[in-house]
This record gives structure tokens, sequence and C-alpha cells, in this order.
């Protein structure tokens, strides 16, 4: 795998950490490290709204947890103990494993809501950019015209 110094990047900048960072973190995540598990999608459902639906069969509303924390969304599922030591299974495909799920979310995207329908856990998210930082049109005012600043005209025969 490639590998590249973002020293110059760091050094030439100020205020881009994040996006530093966040290469970073693109960079040096190792193939074999990364987990398929829960598999989810992320689709765009508006201009600047998603939905991140995520696959958790066999998990309860109680054993799921999401938090947003400094602009990363956090999903986390944790089993309760069941009586699966007692049964005996011949196959076990549905994974009821604990898993934690890290989402980066960019400034300004807001969590506005999640559910948990047939299996599937949605949360939905928006980016709210502040009208103080939204573009703003600034209207030229003309400057008053004086006679100090106007040139006579002669006529020219």
């Amino acid at each position: 795998m490639r590998t590249f110094d973002l020293t110059p990047l760091y050094r030439a900048t100020v205020g881009f950490d994040q996006i530093a960072d966040l290469m970073d973190r693109v960079m040096t995540a190792d193939a074999g490290t990364s987990t398929s598990y829960p598999p989810y999608n992320i689709e765009k459902t508006a201009d600047d709204g998603w939905r991140i639906s995520i696959a958790v069969a066999g998990f309860s509303d109680e054993d799921l947890n999401v938090e947003v924390r400094e602009n990363a969304l956090i999903v986390t599922a944790r089993k309760a103990e069941d009586d699966s030591a007692e049964r005996k299974f011949l196959h076990r495909g549905i994974a009821t494993r604990a898993f934690e799920r890290r989402f980066h979310l960019a400034d300004h995207v807001r969590v506005t809501g999640a559910e948990h329908v047939n299996g599937l856990l949605h949360i939905d998210l928006v980016r709210e950019v502040p009208e103080a930082l939204k573009p703003r049109r600034i209207e030229i005012a003309k400057a008053p015209v004086s006679a100090a600043n106007l040139v006579e005209a002669k006529a020219v025969n």
C-alpha cells in the first residue's frame, strides 16, 4: 500500500486540520482491519439530506445506541445475554455480535432522527448551514454625483 506524507500540508495550511486528519485516517486504514459488519447503505434523500440504513437483524431497540460526539455519528449494539448457550444450532448465519460503527460527519450536519423498522436502523441526517455562513449578495451603492466631478463639455462646430 502506498503511504503519503501529509507534513507539507500541515506546514502550509491553517484551519484545515479536519481535512488532513480525514485524509490521514483514510490513508492509514488497513484493509484487513476494516470490517463489513453490519452492512449499511448511505443514500442521498435531498440536496442537503442523507439516510444511513444499517442492517441490525436480531437486535431490539434496547440493544441499540445512537449518539453524536465531536462530528462523529457512533452506532453501537450490545446484545443482552440470552439463552443461546442452552440452544443447539445446526447452522448459525444470523450474527448478533456486538459492534460499533462510526461515521464522520461534516460541519453543520446533524442527526434529525432514527427509527428501527423491520431489522433496519434508519438514521436521517441534514446539513443546516447557519445564516451567517450562507452566501449573501451585497448591494453596491452608487457614488453621489457632484459638480466637481463633472467635466464641462464645449460645443464643437
